[in-house]
């Protein structure tokens, strides 16, 4: 990772003490490379579709009203469950650098984390083991080619379903709700997403819908880097990898956040020095499991592990890994988003 020059007038990194907390912030977000995304253990995904099928998708995309109404859960095998079984292991995209989510734990060298444990659990309904799966770390701006090009036979990666992109991926039903925020030192004079963004130097991910929200309104923020998108883009403001966006904020490279409160909550829990800031979410936003458009029996599939995965009430196993990961940060959620289905 490149390191960014500093910047005058601010001080350097904060909460994780200076020269040190950088080696670790920079060695979480290289870690990345530890399982590329071109790895091929195992082979190749291999979703299947059909003209038939994706030209469906793409009409319910462009009329898109319920995008969190997925398939009718089915525990039935398909082609690209097959492909999953005869390989032995499902390929699964995730992140390894969100603190509670999907990170890798420093002292075992495991990953861990809320989405984790929903890969385990699909690997065991599919597989019969849990650990069943060849993990392949893929940054934000990367989770739809990882899936169009066969890399990975699921995302499960903290990835917002909505309208654009089911016209390029399939998604199960919702399996946690979240929203936008700003993330900001705690003596900043940021108050939220507002009017007190304005000429502030805010940081998104890439192909994120936080980048989108400032896409859309923001509020006098300079989000965008120059010449985004090409090769000489700086990767400052934007960014492929969210845990760049706290790096760069600890350096003083940027003044603000905009992510997933979700997200957010866990890069708080990592340095003291930085708060959500605003009350609430100003979207509401619901992550789902993303795999290769038109994989029906797969997405089908995967919705059956959900209906599995949250039942239960409080002795639940969605309900056992929120405890584990995310209630310290994310306090007061009683229960997982119900399941929407499509009626067509």
């Amino acid at each position: 990772m490149s390191r960014p020059k500093d910047r005058p007038g601010r001080g350097g990194l904060r909460g994780w003490g200076g020269v040190t907390g950088m080696a670790v912030a920079c060695a979480v977000t290289a870690a990345v490379t530890l399982l590329p995304l071109a790895h091929h253990d195992g082979g190749s995904a291999g979703a299947g579709t059909s003209g038939g099928v994706v030209t469906a998708d793409r009409t319910r995309a462009e009329a898109c009203t319920e995008p969190e109404a997925s398939l009718p859960a089915s525990g039935a095998d398909g082609p690209n469950i097959d492909r999953i079984k005869e390989r032995g292991k499902l390929i699964a995209g995730v992140d390894q650098n969100s603190f509670r989510w999907g990170y890798r734990n420093p002292e075992s060298g495991d990953l861990e984390g809320f989405d984790i444990d929903l890969v385990r659990a699909i690997a065991d309904d599919l597989l019969g083991d849990p650990d069943a799966v060849i993990f392949r770390a893929i940054p934000t701006n990367q989770r739809i080619a990882a899936l169009e090009n066969d890399r990975v036979d699921v995302v499960v990666r903290t990835m917002t379903i909505n309208c654009k992109r089911l016209e390029q991926v399939s998604f199960s039903t919702a399996y946690f709700q979240a929203g936008q925020q700003v993330l900001a030192p705690k003596e900043s004079p940021i108050t939220g997403y507002g009017s007190s963004l304005k000429g502030k130097r805010v940081c998104s991910a890439e192909g994120s819908t936080a980048y989108e929200a400032l896409e859309e309104k923001s509020f006098g923020a300079l989000y965008k880097d120059d010449f985004d998108g090409t090769e000489r883009d700086p990767d400052r403001l934007t960014v492929p990898n969210q845990l760049d966006c706290l790096v760069r904020l600890q350096l003083g490279e940027v003044d603000a956040v905009v992510t997933d409160n979700a997200l957010a909550a866990g890069q708080a829990a990592q340095d003291p020095a930085v708060e959500l800031k605003g009350k609430d979410p100003f979207t509401t936003e619901y992550y789902g499991v993303a795999a290769k458009k038109g994989s029906d029996d797969l997405v089908a599939r995967v919705n059956k592990v959900l209906v599995d995965y949250r039942a239960g009430g409080k002795d639940s196993a969605w309900m056992r890994s929120y405890e584990k990961w995310l209630a310290t940060g994310l306090p007061g959620i009683t229960a997982p988003p119900a399941p929407k289905y499509r009626t067509d």
